[in-house]
């Protein structure tokens, strides 16, 4: 089976049942950015700080899959044919983030992101999740996108920013907060 199929060099593309839209469609860029999403995770997975967390990130993974079918599909018979997300999904990351906030430090102020190329990755894929997020409730505000998409989105790039602490604790990287420069103008 040949990769290319020279279908979308006009700018067009196929969901799942055959409706063609622009690439640039609202519901693309959506799935698209979920895709760019699980790439940032997969970087993550390779991270050596995570090998204790690699079957998680990829359970992820799966899940980001899930979704991006979800908003590729266009109907509801196709749709019953796809995996789907339960709340157990979310359940999950929040006991995971849960166990991270009992290892790290208490949080007191804003964390800027960096200090090991890691922690770094860890804050891309967070800021993109947000970015797919965004674009989910965007599509939702104009057609049918269930809610418990959005919802998971929201814990995983809740999760990640977790996963960023607890990886800079794990490394014995110094956490840097956001010290706001105060106003010398009266």
């Amino acid at each position: 089976m040949k990769i290319y199929t020279k279908t979308g060099d006009k700018g067009m593309t196929s969901l799942i049942g055959g409706t063609r839209l622009s690439k640039a469609h609202v519901r693309i860029d959506a799935y698209g950015t979920v895709d760019e999403l699980n790439s940032y995770i997969g970087l993550l997975r390779d991270q050596p700080v995570n090998e204790g967390r690699k079957e998680l990130l990829k359970e992820i993974q799966d899940r980001l899959f899930t979704i991006g079918s979800h908003l590729a599909s266009e109907s509801d018979r196709s749709k019953r044919i796809l995996p789907d997300l339960h709340d157990d999904d979310i359940f999950l990351l929040e006991t995971e983030m849960d166990q991270i906030e009992l290892s790290v430090p208490t949080l007191r102020a804003f964390v800027l992101p960096g200090g090991h190329q890691s922690v770094s990755f860890g804050h891309l894929a967070r800021t993109v999740c947000r970015r797919a997020e965004r674009g989910v409730i965007h599509l939702q505000q104009g057609e049918e996108v269930e809610e418990i998409v959005v919802r998971y989105l929201n814990r995983l790039s809740d999760y990640l920013f977790m996963l960023c602490r607890a990886m800079t604790y794990e490394l014995g990287i110094e956490e840097v907060t956001w010290n706001p420069r105060v106003s010398s103008k009266k």
